[in-house]
């Protein structure tokens, strides 16, 4: 367990190691006026930007809290060594070569652990990394130019990638960067801990984070609760949407659950937002920042003009956000600011019958924020400002600044086109409390994000996810029968069947249960592909002539009573992510699973709750509904049934592998449900 890295991001005293990064540390750090201690350390030079130089670790007056080290990957070995013994506070290791380039230099992984063996339990960041910008105390163990400058409160965000962490740097939006981290390949200090010492910085009131990979599921979870605990929302733009699934399976399920799938369901779990892009990144903290989550979806806008109005609407159809209607008590007082011959709806197109008038403008939005919207915006892109003159611009700004702090409303001004939006500008707006968005898809996945927080946060906290880790031994596939055997045991219900090993002995079987029946082949992954299985036979002759077919791919017979015609089929199953862990996966069964790609991964362990939520989400709840005329199936039994897998698998999360059921058939109401085939691998 490494120290608290509290002395590595807030230092007082910083030695930089080095020669050309460890003096652009420096510079950096006089720029941004650091008060502290700085202490360089080079072997042969006698001072650096008027510093004594040190020759050593040993050397320094004091153990540093915070080391940049900017030298040749051996070397960091033996410093991080020293410092280590020294009681330094932590450090930034800068240089390549270490696991993240082990393709290319054979002994990357050995050198790896040797630097995390030399820190012991001081936090080091990286290899190939950074460092950090602290703009609160002007703080910088960073060897490069960046955008940033002082502030007294903002957010943090963080990145593996460095070149990331200086685009964002350079920003022009308004948002107010408290820190900028980057953590390299993660060898000892990952995102997760480093945004967990950001979040505890009283100053610090929102956490951004670019993820490529998840570093630990369990620092993740850590740091989702201390988020919840302290009411500081973590936001992340988590890369790698076209990635393949890495597992090799053998069921259906496995096509429904890729990677970026269970990043999305376990960041939904944990109440982290995530977003699409950087911009979107970006005004997410904005709002953010200055207003806690939003209470709901509801929101509301206003335009002068219906082109505009017409965009938010539009870009308002893929998001969850909703253009609620207006309370009766919001339109006299909007028709008697607005005039006759403006319609009054949401969103709102105001035209320009007020356009430049403070009082009007101010009453209209007023009435519009007095509607108990979780979030006002207000459409409006700024004219250039070297060529022309934003009097009339600034007078609405002006209103909706009255508008928000007379209602206490959430406000923001939207400018359609991003650069639009003049950084003067938005620096102001968001120094009154109003958020300054650039852009309206940014504006709205913004909302989105932070209303999704807010419902999440006001549920009870999750149950730590079941554990990633699995048992060792050969991987097997056992017998549908002993499948389904299993399954009932945990409440799932399974047709009446018996097993036969011969032609013979399925159509005695087939007798005994009573025609018409199922038959299948045993020993088959997929049957239907493959042909072993059959539907709705009526006599003893249909069986042996089917189970004569089959003969050449089965090991054997299982005869079953036919289930009635379902309202639906829905697959269930569960697969071992490599990060998260077993999780659940939901959707359209049947020939349908890769057809419609209808389906919801659950974490686990969940709820009924959850299983209700994820349900209601499908495609094919049309058809559970009751789809043109037909009748509607047990969804009560179907959340059962899924609980009951559920169940299953977190008895069995250390064995088990992989688990398909495909289809379970949804019966009318009240009829219940049947799960018509099973396939579990799990560990010997």
């Amino acid at each position: 367990m490494t120290r608290s890295l509290d002395r590595l991001i807030r230092p007082k005293s910083i030695a930089v190691f080095g020669g050309k990064e460890a003096r652009r540390v420096i510079e950096q750090c006089d720029k941004m006026g650091f008060t502290g201690d700085i202490w360089p350390v080079h072997p042969k030079q006698g001072e650096i930007l008027g510093r004594r130089c040190y020759r050593s670790v040993a050397e320094l007056p004091a153990a540093p809290d915070a080391s940049f080290v900017g030298v040749n990957r051996q070397l960091t070995i033996d410093i991080i060594r020293d410092l280590s013994a020294r009681g330094a506070g932590g450090a930034i290791c800068y240089a390549s070569g270490f696991r993240e380039a082990v393709s290319e230099l054979a002994d990357g992984n050995d050198l790896q652990e040797a630097l995390v063996t030399a820190a012991s339990d001081m936090p080091i960041v990286g290899p190939n990394c950074y460092g950090f910008i602290n703009a609160l105390d002007g703080a910088l163990l960073w060897p490069d130019q960046h955008g940033m400058q002082r502030v007294e409160r903002g957010v943090a965000v963080l990145t593996q990638s460095s070149n990331i962490a200086c685009n964002i740097s350079m920003q022009m939006r308004g948002l107010p960067l408290a820190y900028i981290m980057t953590a390299g390949n993660q060898a000892q200090t990952g995102l997760s801990e480093l945004a967990i010492a950001a979040l505890e910085d009283p100053r610090v009131t929102a956490v951004g984070l670019h993820i490529e990979g998840f570093d630990s599921i369990e620092a993740l979870q850590r740091l989702a609760m201390r988020a919840r605990e302290l009411k500081k929302p973590v936001v992340t733009l988590k890369v790698g949407k076209s990635e393949a699934a890495q597992l090799a399976t053998v069921s259906h399920t496995a096509s429904l659950a890729g990677n970026d799938a269970v990043s999305g369901a376990v960041l939904e779990r944990l109440g982290i937002g995530r977003v699409d892009t950087l911009p979107e990144l970006l005004e997410t903290l904005k709002l953010l920042h200055l207003h806690p989550p939003l209470k709901s979806f509801d929101i509301s806008s206003m335009s002068c003009s219906g082109g505009e109005a017409s965009l938010m609407a539009d870009a308002g159809v893929k998001r969850k956000t909703v253009f609620r209607a207006l309370k009766a008590e919001q339109r006299l007082p909007l028709r008697e600011s607005l005039g006759e011959m403006v319609t009054i709806a949401n969103p709102l197109d105001y035209h320009t019958f007020v356009w430049g008038n403070l009082e009007k403008q101010t009453t209209a939005f007023t009435a519009m924020m007095k509607g108990d919207y979780a979030l006002n915006l207000i459409v409006l892109d700024f004219p250039r400002q070297d060529r022309c003159d934003a009097a009339d611009w600034n007078t609405t700004c002006e209103a909706v600044i009255a508008s928000a702090k007379a209602t206490g409303a959430v406000a923001g001004i939207v400018a359609s086109l991003g650069e639009n939006m003049p950084e003067e500008t938005a620096l102001s707006l968001m120094a009154s409390g109003v958020v300054a968005f650039s852009g309206i898809d940014e504006a709205l996945a913004a909302a989105e994000i932070s209303a999704g927080i807010g419902e999440i946060w006001a549920k009870p906290a999750p149950a730590p996810l079941l554990s990633a880790g699995a048992e060792e031994g050969e991987i097997i596939t056992i017998s549908e029968n002993e499948a389904k055997a299993e399954l009932a045991a945990f409440g799932l219900v399974v047709p009446i069947g018996k097993t036969a090993a011969t032609a013979d002995e399925a159509a005695d079987a087939a007798e005994s249960l009573g025609f018409p029946v199922v038959l299948k082949g045993l020993g088959v992954a997929h049957k239907t592909e493959a042909g072993a299985v059959k539907l709705n036979l009526g006599d003893r002759q249909s069986v042996l002539e089917a189970a004569g077919a089959m003969k050449t791919v089965a090991s054997g017979y299982l005869v079953e009573k036919m289930i009635a015609k379902p309202v639906a089929e829905i697959i269930a199953g569960a697969l071992r992510d490599p990060v998260a862990g077993l999780v659940l996966t939901i959707g359209a069964g049947g020939i349908l699973v890769e057809l419609l790609e209808d389906s919801a991964i659950l974490t686990l362990p969940t709820t009924r709750e959850a299983i209700g939520e994820a349900i209601s989400g499908l495609k094919i709840r049309k058809l559970l509904n009751g789809y043109r005329g037909g009748p509607a199936g047990d969804v009560a039994a179907l959340i059962t049934a899924v609980a009951a897998v559920a169940s299953y698998v977190a008895a069995n999360a250390s064995k088990l592998e992989e688990l398909d059921i495909n289809p379970i058939m949804v019966l009318p109401q009240g009829s219940g449900t049947v799960a018509a085939d099973a396939l579990i691998r799990r560990r010997k």
